[in-house]
């Protein structure tokens, strides 16, 4: 009677699955965002946005990108 052969240890699993990615040329990248459901990214946000609601220099960039925008692309 033979016995079954064990089952890969999940780190085994992730390891092969690492070196099939890069035998296919590509390399794996760890990338930290910030969390915008915290209530600090929020607050954060709306702080930037009161900073720069009423500068000219803002509404004038503002103006300038959507001039820029091709609108006929957009949706309805």
């Amino acid at each position: 009677m033979t016995m079954p052969t064990p089952r890969a240890r999940p780190h085994e699993n992730v390891r092969r699955y690492r070196e099939r990615m890069r035998a296919k040329g590509l390399r794996q990248i760890q990338l930290w965002v910030p969390d915008t459901r915290s209530p600090a990214f929020v607050a954060e946000c709306r702080r930037q946005s009161l900073l720069v609601a009423d500068d000219p220099a803002e509404q004038a960039l503002m103006d300038e990108l959507e001039s820029l925008q091709d609108a006929e692309d957009w949706p309805p």
